[in-house]
C-alpha cells in the first residue's frame, strides 16, 4: 500500500487531458495546478522526514510495485505525445491555447520523460535502461544518461560539473551553460569509454552517436507525418521540459562545493553536497527526487528507499515553489545565499 501513494503522478496526465480537450484558460490547467496550487499546498503541510526502518527497507526494496508504477508512465507518455502530435497537426488555436497545450506536453516531458527516464536510467538492467532511453527520447534529452551517470555523479559539487550552479549564477545563464556543457561532456565521456575499450568513437556502441541518430529520425518523422507547425510545437514542448530539468538542476546543488585536499583531489560526495526537500507533494510527484542528498550518496538506490537525514541542507519549500523563486534572481539570492552562509 505504501507504493500506491506514488500514483499521485496521475494528477499530471489528468490535468493534461483537461488541457488537451478544452479551449481557453483551461488549457493552462497543468501550469496552474503544478506552479500555483502545489506550491500553496506545500506551505500548508509539514515536511515528511520519516524513513523506513531496516525491516521495512528490506521489504520495500523487494516490492516490485514501485517499479511497475514507473513502467506504467511509459505508455502514458507515449500516448499523450502521439495525441499531442495529432492534435497540433490541424489545430486552429489562440496564442493562449498554444501556450497552454505546449506547456502541458512540456510538463509531461519534464516530469515523466526526463525524471522517470532518470530513475530508470540508474537501474542496472537493460530493460529498465531502454525504457529510460525511450522516455528521454520523447523529450529530446537523450544525452542526459551518459552525462548524468558518467559526469554529474562523478563531478557533482565541483567546477567541473555542468549541472552544479555556482553561487550568484542566475538561472537563465545556467540553463544555457548546463545544457550545452553537459551535451559536450556526454560526447566526451562516450569517446573516453570507447577509447579505453580499443574502439573508435564512430562505433555502434557509442550511445551518443545512436542517440543523435534517433533524435534526427524522430524529428524527421514528425516533420514528414505531421508538418512543420507540429514539429515546432513538439520542439517547444521538449524545450519546456528541458528547462524544467535544468531549473531543478539549478536548485539541487546551488552554491555547494566539495573541499579539495593539498593534492587537488576532491573529498568524496557526501549528503551535504545536495539541497534536500522533504515536502510531501513534490516528493510524490517527482518520485522522491527531492531527497537528492541521499540519491547522490548512493546513486543506485531506488527512489522509494531514499532517506531524509539531518546533515543534508534543506531548501525552504518543495521543488515547484523553489523553481518559481529561482526565476526571480534577487529573491533567490537573498534566500539561498543566506542559507549557504549558515551551513
Amino acid at each position: 500500500m505504501k507504493a500506491l501513494k506514488f500514483l499521485a503522478i496521475l494528477t499530471l496526465p489528468i490535468t493534461v487531458y483537461i488541457s488537451f480537450t478544452n479551449v481557453g484558460w483551461l488549457t493552462l490547467l497543468p501550469l496552474l495546478v503544478f506552479f500555483g496550487l502545489v506550491p500553496l499546498l506545500e506551505l500548508l503541510f509539514k515536511p515528511d522526514k520519516n524513513n523506513f526502518n531496516k525491516e521495512q527497507e528490506e521489504q520495500e526494496k523487494e516490492n516490485k510495485l514501485y517499479t511497475y508504477i514507473l513502467y506504467a508512465t511509459v505508455p502514458v507518455q507515449l500516448v499523450f505525445l502521439g495525441w499531442f502530435l495529432w492534435m497540433m497537426k490541424d489545430a486552429q488555436l489562440t496564442t493562449l491555447e498554444y501556450i497552454g497545450k505546449i506547456s502541458a506536453m512540456g510538463l509531461l516531458c519534464g516530469v515523466i520523460g526526463i525524471n522517470v527516464g532518470h530513475e530508470l536510467g540508474h537501474r542496472n538492467n537493460r530493460f529498465d535502461e531502454l525504457l529510460g532511453e525511450i522516455l528521454l527520447l520523447t523529450s529530446l534529452d537523450t544525452h542526459f544518461l551518459p552525462y548524468h551517470n558518467a559526469g554529474h555523479h562523478l563531478n557533482v559539487a565541483t567546477p567541473k560539473d555542468a549541472a552544479t550552479a555556482r553561487k550568484n549564477e542566475i538561472v537563465y545563464l545556467f540553463w544555457i551553460r548546463s545544457h550545452f556543457q553537459s551535451y559536450y561532456q556526454a560526447w566526451e565521456a562516450e569517446n573516453i569509454r570507447l577509447k579505453n575499450s580499443g574502439r573508435s568513437w564512430f562505433h555502434l556502441q557509442n550511445r551518443m552517436l545512436i542517440y543523435t541518430l534517433c533524435n534526427i529520425l524522430l524529428l524527421a518523422g514528425i516533420f514528414f507525418l505531421f508538418g512543420l507547425k507540429t514539429l515546432l510545437a513538439f520542439i517547444a514542448a521538449a524545450v519546456f521540459g528541458i528547462l524544467l530539468l535544468e531549473t531543478v538542476n539549478y536548485i539541487e546543488h546551488y552554491g555547494l562545493l566539495r573541499k579539495q585536499n593539498e593534492k587537488g583531489r576532491y573529498e568524496r560526495v557526501k549528503r551535504t553536497h545536495s539541497w534536500n526537500s522533504d515536502h510531501r507533494i513534490g516528493m510524490l510527484m517527482l518520485f522522491n527526487l527531492s531527497r537528492h542528498s541521499d540519491h547522490h550518496y548512493n546513486g543506485s538506490k531506488h527512489y522509494q528507499l531514499l532517506k531524509s537525514l539531518p546533515e543534508s541542507p534543506q531548501i525552504p519549500t518543495g521543488y515547484p515553489g523553489m523553481m518559481l523563486v529561482a526565476l526571480v534572481p534577487p529573491l533567490w539570492f537573498s534566500i539561498m545565499n543566506k542559507k549557504i552562509q549558515d551551513l
